[in-house]
């Protein structure tokens, strides 16, 4: 690389774009893209996201049943019902989940039927007496307490109105989905097309095995990249490492881009000579760099370009540094194209343990680990706000602190918003 080409890199590494216009850049650049659906049996679909809005076909429950075992009963029949003036009245039917709710007998002023949980309500019967209020007599039953209209029973239509919407489109299907959607009548579902992400490393020094003298760095972050994206329910593509040469990486990518819907490259995002990325998707047909430098701490290198449409992400080789590309970048991107994986991050209020200083301009997201103080109070401890590579800040963390552009930092003592990665 001339002075000039590393001059040029440079400079336009002074003018950074902040998160919040990084974060705009790449929106507007999504917004052509298409996912591509099928239709999955609804057993099939749990971790899938849903194409379209899906509504219930029928009432659920399709008639009024018993949300207990018990007696269906006329609730007027009961007013007066107590442990020492106790209603008797004639047991006429016995009625099961599975009958026929227009075959069955209807009840009468002091009549009452056996019913199970999920069984129908008789015509006429408008309650359910619990089977512990009652004591069985011969052919009659002895209740010993009132019951309100309707109280123990699902009304028709209670859980799902025929119409009525059992799955939002965008939604990530959870057992419960799935339970609902096969009630409701809906045996099949459309999804998107689970993402393929491909993963590729850059970096001549790179290796798999630690005990290669000739490339004697051990590649963490696509092995870090590629848990992610299977986290967030993608399906991922380990592309593997490639050298420090600009056309086996633009090969790489070209390839990648064959069988993938989204490219994530680690390393060879900067500034150096071996930095090529940048240039590698440049010289691929139809590409444009969306955004390429981010006033952010870690992942400073951090872009985005799209080629042929498809997405490419330049992270950094530094794992706590990519880490934080993808929680910010891709992962805001993949919940825009299809839906969100999971919650926002729990937050909760701490106390810093010790000064947390930055320059000006500069986002900052810093690791701390979370313990509790004197009467309960959270306490924040910082782990690093430099050093991009250490995965120990990632292992003993438990969460974020995230500093605004327009701080210099915090004090020892003040009260901060720390974004939960785990449980604590």
């Amino acid at each position: 690389m001339s002075k000039e080409e590393m001059y040029s890199k440079i400079k336009e590494f002074k003018t950074l774009k902040s998160v919040d216009e990084s974060l705009n850049l790449m929106f507007k650049s999504l917004k052509g893209i298409r996912l591509s659906t099928c239709m999955v049996p609804a057993p099939l679909s749990l971790n899938n996201f849903s194409a379209m809005d899906v509504f219930a076909k029928f009432d659920v429950p399709s008639f009024n049943r018993s949300a207990v075992d018990g007696y269906a009963v006329l609730s007027s029949d009961l007013v007066s019902s107590s442990v020492t003036n106790p209603t008797r009245l004639e047991v006429v039917q016995e009625v099961f989940a599975n009958s026929n709710p227009n075959k069955l007998r209807p009840n009468s002023h002091g009549e009452a039927s056996v019913v199970y949980t999920g069984a129908p309500i008789p015509p006429g019967a408008d309650a359910v007496v619990m089977v512990e209020d009652t004591k069985i007599e011969g052919s009659k039953v002895m209740v010993y307490r009132p019951v309100s209209p309707q109280q123990n029973v699902s009304k028709k239509g209670e859980d799902f109105r025929t119409g009525a919407i059992v799955l939002k489109k965008r939604t990530l299907i959870k057992p419960w989905h799935i339970a609902a959607l096969l009630s409701t009548g809906n045996q099949n579902v459309c999804v998107y097309n689970k993402l393929k992400i491909g993963v590729l490393s850059t970096g001549s020094e790179l290796s798999d095995q630690p005990s290669d003298s000739d490339n004697p760095i051990v590649d963490t972050t696509r092995p870090l990249i590629l848990s992610l994206a299977k986290e967030n329910f993608c399906e991922a593509v380990d592309l593997g490492i490639v050298s420090d040469d600009l056309d086996k990486i633009a090969s790489s990518i070209k390839d990648a881009l064959r069988m993938v819907d989204m490219v994530i490259t680690t390393g060879g995002t900067s500034v150096g000579s071996s930095d090529l990325v940048k240039e590698a998707v440049l010289s691929l047909g139809n590409s444009s760099i969306v955004f390429h430098g981010v006033r952010m701490r870690p992942g400073r290198p951090t872009g985005l370009a799209l080629v042929k449409g498809k997405p490419v992400f330049m992270l950094s080789g530094y794992p706590v540094a990519a880490f934080t590309g993808f929680e910010v970048f891709v992962k805001k991107a993949l919940d825009h194209l299809r839906g969100p994986a999971s919650f926002p991050y729990q937050t909760v209020p701490a106390l810093l343990s010790r000064r947390l200083a930055k320059p000006v301009g500069v986002k900052a997201f810093v690791r701390v680990k979370v313990s509790k103080g004197d009467k309960g109070v959270f306490i924040a401890e910082p782990l690093r706000l430099t050093g991009s590579g250490l995965l120990s800040t990632l292992t003993n963390g438990d969460g974020l602190v995230v500093i605004d552009e327009d701080l210099e930092g915090y004090d020892e003592g003040d009260k901060v918003d720390v974004s939960l990665l785990k449980p604590i």
